[in-house]
């Protein structure tokens, strides 16, 4: 059986290669930033949550204290000294340990409590994430 050719057939030619692969390091380029913005909105949106689960943990602590108190509304500072002393509710006992991978801080201030994500993963956050809780009597 006789192959038929063409007199030209020569292959791609060296600018059509390197056309090709600029193309694909563009693509390249766009995919991997992508991917990272994917990756960071994903930690903002866990640090969120666990700004989240902490409001909750202090909201369960205020109805502990003003059940305890009869009725009476504790202040920002009140209900941050109660949150983490021994004798309130007990998922709110360490508001700081929300298990690893998330660095987190909780702060009392005047008239809010204030909780600070900055890292998730063990990846710091830039800016860091900050939520507010006010107390009841503040």
């Amino acid at each position: 059986m006789k192959k038929l050719c063409f007199k030209n057939e020569k292959g791609f030619t060296l600018i059509e290669i390197f056309a090709i692969l600029v193309i694909l390091g563009i693509l390249g380029a766009v995919a991997v930033q992508k991917y990272l913005n994917v990756a960071n909105s994903a930690r903002q949106l866990a640090a969120q949550g666990a700004i989240a689960e902490v409001k909750g943990r202090l909201s369960s602590a205020q109805a502990k204290y003003m059940m305890v108190n009869r009725g009476a509304a504790p202040t920002s500072a009140q209900l941050y000294t109660y949150a983490t002393s021994n004798n309130a509710y007990r998922n709110a006992a360490n508001l700081n340990n929300l298990g690893t991978g998330f660095n987190l801080s909780v702060t009392s201030g005047t008239p809010n409590i204030t909780i600070t994500v900055n890292k998730v993963g063990n990846v710091s956050l830039t800016p860091n994430v900050v939520g507010n809780f006010r107390a009841a009597g503040s």
